[in-house]
C-alpha cells in the first residue's frame, strides 16, 4: 500500500515537511561516501532554512503544552494503562524541556558558524563547490569518513531536539484516527467532515497495483479524493472508474 498524506492546516505542512527532511537526513547519514556526505550537509541547511521561521518553536511548544495537558485530564480512567500515560507524559514533558531550553531559533549556531555559511552561499549554486571555488570544503570532503560523520551529526545535533518533538507530536496525532475503506464512484470520493471536531491530518493508503494516484483537496467542512492515472510524457488523466483506498482522518 502506497501512503499519502494531507495536511489541513500550514503548521503542519511545515511538520511534514521537516519531518520528511529529518528522515532523508537520516539515510544520508548512515552512509559513508563524500557525496552522501555533501547533500547530508545540504539537507541540514534546508532544515535550519524551515525550522528558522519566527513562529515554528513557539507552535511546537504550544502543541507539546496541549498534549501535556490532555494526557493529565486522561488519569483516573480506567480504560487507559496509567503506566503507558505517565510514560507517554514524561515523554512529552521530555520534549518540551530540552526545546524550551534551546535559546533563539533552531539550528541558529550554525549561523554563526562562518565555515558553514561560507559553504551555504556557495551550495545552492550549480557547481558552485568545485575545489577552485571552496578549496577548505574539498579539503573537508577528503577527510576519513568518519571525522566528516562526527561534524555533521555535531551539527545536526542542534537541530534534534525538534526533530525528536515534532517525531513524538506527529506520532500521537497519526494515533488519534481510525481508518475505513472507502469507495471512489468513477474515481471520484468526497465526505462532509463530522460535526464538532477538528481534523488536522488525512492518511490515504492505497494499493499500487491499481495505478492509481490521488489529488486530495479539503477544508474544514469538506474532503474530496479524485483519483488520476499517470500517463507516460503527460499529465495524469482523471480514472472514470470505480476504486476504493483506506482513509484515516487524524484530529
Amino acid at each position: 500500500m502506497i501512503l499519502y498524506e494531507y495536511p489541513f492546516n500550514e503548521r503542519l505542512r511545515t511538520y511534514l515537511r521537516l519531518e520528511q527532511l529529518y528522515r532523508r537526513l537520516g539515510e544520508l547519514l548512515a552512509r559513508a561516501h563524500p557525496i552522501d556526505h555533501h547533500f547530508a550537509l545540504v539537507t541540514i541547511f534546508e532544515i535550519a532554512d524551515v525550522a528558522s521561521r519566527a513562529d515554528l518553536k513557539t507552535d511546537v511548544l504550544k502543541d507539546l503544552e496541549r498534549h501535556k495537558s490532555l494526557l493529565d485530564s486522561l488519569r483516573g480512567n480506567p480504560d487507559i494503562s496509567e503506566r503507558m500515560l505517565d510514560q507517554v507524559s514524561r515523554h512529552v514533558e521530555q520534549c518540551f524541556t530540552q526545546l524550551n531550553a534551546q535559546t533563539g531559533k533552531a539550528g541558529q549556531s550554525l549561523a554563526e558558524n562562518e565555515w558553514l555559511m561560507a559553504v551555504r552561499s556557495r551550495i545552492g549554486i550549480p557547481g558552485g563547490t568545485c575545489s577552485f571555488d571552496l578549496p577548505a570544503y574539498h579539503a573537508w570532503q577528503s577527510q576519513e569518513p568518519q571525522l566528516r560523520l562526527r561534524d555533521l551529526e555535531d551539527w545536526a545535533g542542534t537541530l534534534a531536539p525538534l526533530c525528536q518533538s515534532l517525531q513524538l507530536l506527529l506520532k500521537l496525532l497519526r494515533e488519534t484516527g481510525t481508518p475505513q475503506w472507502v469507495a471512489a464512484e468513477k474515481g471520484l470520493f468526497q465526505q462532509a467532515m463530522p460535526p464538532g471536531r477538528s481534523f488536522q491530518l488525512l492518511r490515504l493508503r492505497i494499493d499500487p497495483t491499481l495505478n492509481l494516484v490521488p489529488e486530495i483537496s479539503g477544508n474544514r467542512l469538506l474532503v474530496s479524493v479524485r483519483l488520476l492515472r499517470p500517463e507516460s510524457g503527460s499529465k495524469p488523466q482523471p480514472c472514470s472508474e470505480d476504486a476504493s483506498f483506506e482513509v484515516t482522518l487524524c484530529s
